[in-house]
């Protein structure tokens, strides 16, 4: 090759570098613009919230923990960080421990029990018989009634977090059934800068049912272009898996902590709820449907993020859609508002923030167990 040829080829390369250099300064700064107001607006409009000054309820509570792995250590912890704002006194169980002893020594003014499945029959009886309040609520409805239908009648109080199984437990007998979703845990799920490694266009978290099986591999046409997380369990039932295998983690449990920094690098986080008929670890015989949002509608909302999720009756109980939540009825629209909301980051953001501003006025754990407390002890 001669000179001048070598000369423009090395002058063509520092070029590109530059250019280069140049297009990734300007994607930095372009992100740093965006992330700074996305955390500068949600910090401006979270203090400008009405504080919660409403004093202590004079109440001694024993909470029993769900005593099972993940995600329920999570659940627990935002109970009980919540109870403690709340109540003058928290006393916390193991269900493997004796209860019953230790309600008789710390004499609480309620019992309550989450998801209630490992804590024996006799246990509660004997605490009923002890002149206890007992209360349990509900993680999992409708997907294990089929285990619920023998534990409910146990306790005075029953609380879940499906409208749709309010009938079966008033059924059963239950005389104090009480519809309480789930809620967000704001120490955890609040707007914050992450790393590049858990930024993304496009985030979705949870295990691989049936039904979001079916939905990613209709988009994966589109997700293989664009940066992608997809994270669960048996997500290589994918007819698409190899297509999409460098986007997915598989097999892999996120701690909370670490969901909600991949929710804060997402522009947009998809929110597919489990089908009431799937038949991966579903005790649900009787088929009963499900209407309301599981608790990742409200931790999604949390981070300050574009949420688009299919539509249950009742989310529009707890958000207004499209101004504080995203929703699609196909994949096809699913698909439209993905493409759309990428171009649009003003109209994205808009929903997003909205969606934190409602979350964290009517969407706190602080508020469900307050709602629960307020029955209870009216």
């Amino acid at each position: 090759m001669q000179t001048t040829e070598m000369n423009l080829l090395q002058q063509g390369v520092w070029l590109s570098e530059q250019s280069a250099k140049q297009q990734g300064r300007e994607d930095g700064f372009e992100h740093g613009r965006r992330e700074g107001y996305r955390i500068g607006f949600s910090e401006a409009a979270l203090n400008a919230l009405p504080q919660d000054n409403r004093s202590v309820r004079d109440l001694h509570i024993l909470y029993v923990t769900a005593g099972i792995g993940v995600p329920y250590p999570a659940l627990d912890q935002a109970i009980i960080d919540a109870f403690k704002d709340i109540v003058r006194r928290l006393t916390v169980a193991n269900p493997s421990e004796d209860v019953v002893a230790l309600a008789r020594k710390v004499k609480p003014d309620l019992i309550l029990v989450l998801n209630g499945v490992v804590v024996e029959e006799d246990t509660v009886k004997k605490l009923r018989q002890n002149g206890f309040k007992t209360a349990v609520w509900f993680t999992d409805d409708p997907y294990y009634t089929d285990w619920t239908v023998s534990i409910a009648p146990r306790y005075e109080y029953i609380f879940t977090l499906e409208s749709s199984c309010l009938p079966f437990y008033r059924k059963l007998g239950c005389q104090q059934v009480h519809h309480l979703p789930f809620a967000v845990n704001p120490k955890v799920f609040h707007p914050k800068h992450v790393p590049s490694s858990y930024q993304s266009d496009i985030c979705f978290i949870g295990t691989a049912y049936w039904n979001r099986v079916e939905m990613i591999d209709r988009l994966a046409p589109i997700l293989k272009n664009k940066k992608v997380l997809i994270s669960g369990w048996w997500w290589d039932r994918l007819q698409s898996y190899s297509l999409l295998a460098d986007k997915i983690r598989l097999g892999d449990w996120m701690t909370p902590e670490e969901t909600a920094s991949y929710y804060n690098g997402a522009k947009i986080v998809i929110n597919l709820h489990r089908s009431s008929e799937d038949d991966t670890i579903n005790a649900n015989g009787r088929k009963i449907p499900a209407f309301s949002v599981n608790p990742r509608t409200f931790e999604i909302s949390g981070c300050t993020t574009l949420q688009l999720s299919d539509v249950r009756s009742d989310l529009g109980q707890v958000y207004s859609t499209e101004t504080e939540i995203g929703t699609y009825s196909s994949h096809e629209e699913l698909i439209d508002k993905i493409e759309y909301y990428l171009r649009h980051e003003k109209e994205r953001q808009k929903v997003a923030f909205n969606s934190l501003i409602r979350t964290r006025k009517d969407h706190t754990y602080h508020k469900r167990l307050r709602t629960m407390l307020n029955i209870i002890f009216p």
